[in-house]
Formats: structure tokens, C-alpha cells, sequence
């Protein structure tokens, strides 16, 4: 069985590691909804390989632009929605598409 990017595997001690972070600050994330992760039944926080990339992306953010949590939160919402946006154009693309190729199948 192969794991995949979004299968919780990673305990905040090892993530915290990884990211050169304390564990606090990943509390914190959480506690601003920036990275929610997973929990065992037992409560354990279980974080993916897209938590950990998520991560490091706003450790880059506060350090390129120096944004706080509350800027970071900003940013990441901005980018959820233009990706929602990009996939609900995409979508309308195609829908075009089919519009044209049907409509260029009808005889006139």
C-alpha cells in the first residue's frame, strides 16, 4: 500500500523538526485554522506531507514578507479562493466548449 500526500503520518514532535519550529508554533497554526491536522483516535495530532508543505510555505511567508499570522491568514484565504476561482473557470471553459461543439454539429 503506497502512501499518499494527504495520509496523516507525521507527530508534532517530528514535524516540528522538520520545519525547525517549536511545537508551540504549530499549536498556534492550528489555533488560527492555518494548518489543521489529523488526529489518532487517541487525540495525537497527525500531520501529511501537504501539512508539512503548508507549513514551510508560511515559515517562507513570514520570512520574505514579513507578514504576522494575522497576514498569513489573510494570504492564505486570498489564495483558496483564487484557486476555487481557477477551477470554477476552468469548468466554465470546458462547459463552452461543449456548447460550441454542439452547436456547430447542428445543421443552418
Amino acid at each position: 500500500m503506497t502512501m499518499g500526500h494527504n495520509d496523516p503520518v507525521f507527530a508534532i514532535g517530528i514535524v516540528a523538526q522538520m520545519c525547525g519550529v517549536h511545537q508551540q508554533t504549530l499549536r498556534n497554526y492550528e489555533r488560527w485554522e492555518l494548518v489543521i491536522p489529523q488526529r489518532s483516535s487517541g487525540g495525537t495530532r497527525l500531520y501529511s506531507n501537504r501539512d508539512v508543505e503548508l507549513i514551510k510555505q508560511i515559515l517562507r511567508w513570514k520570512e520574505e514578507f514579513g507578514l504576522n499570522l494575522a497576514g498569513i491568514e489573510v494570504m492564505s484565504k486570498l489564495l483558496n479562493r483564487i484557486d476555487r476561482l481557477e477551477s470554477h473557470v476552468q469548468n466554465l471553459t470546458v462547459e463552452i466548449v461543449k456548447l460550441r461543439e454542439g452547436q456547430a454539429k447542428l445543421p443552418g
